[in-house]
């Protein structure tokens, strides 16, 4: 049986969190590929290295993932265990995702965040819906777009 306070457990338990290619951020690139979109992934030269980047449209696609970046809705709850670790790196992520939301708009990219509550849980969007609003996003000359559940 495994020790989940033992500190090499916790290591290869976070280890197994994916940064990218998640089952949401997958969702949506098939459907804007299938849309017509063309896209990089991950760009390391752009602040936040964004999930899905449109050059052409001079506009990025975060995928966040709601505990991860700690978004007030029905999937975030705060961990019980060591709370004072979690509050740390969870308002430490917060605090890097604005300040490359910061200097992604100064470099004037374009920016949209999906949360992963938009994509599943009770109160998810439908994902037409949110594709509609996300390609109707793309194609405008509007700075932002945030798309949660309902």
């Amino acid at each position: 049986m495994t020790d989940v306070h033992d500190p090499a457990t916790r290591s290869r338990n976070m280890a197994a969190v994916r940064g990218r290619d998640t089952k949401p951020e997958l969702l949506i690139r098939k459907a804007l590929h299938a849309a017509g979109f063309r896209y990089r992934l991950n760009a390391r030269d752009l602040p936040g290295r964004p999930d899905i980047v449109l050059p052409r449209y001079r506009a990025v696609v975060f995928v966040h993932g709601c505990f991860w970046h700690r978004h007030e809705c029905d999937l975030f709850r705060w961990p019980e265990s060591r709370p004072e670790f979690w509050r740390e790196k969870l308002d430490a992520n917060a605090a890097r995702d604005e300040k490359a939301a910061e200097a992604l708009g100064k470099a004037g990219w374009r920016q949209a965040v999906i949360w992963e509550c938009a994509l599943k849980g009770r109160n998810k969007r439908d994902f037409q819906d949110t594709m509609q609003r996300l390609i109707a996003w793309i194609r405008s000359d509007r700075k932002a777009i945030t798309i949660g559940g309902e």
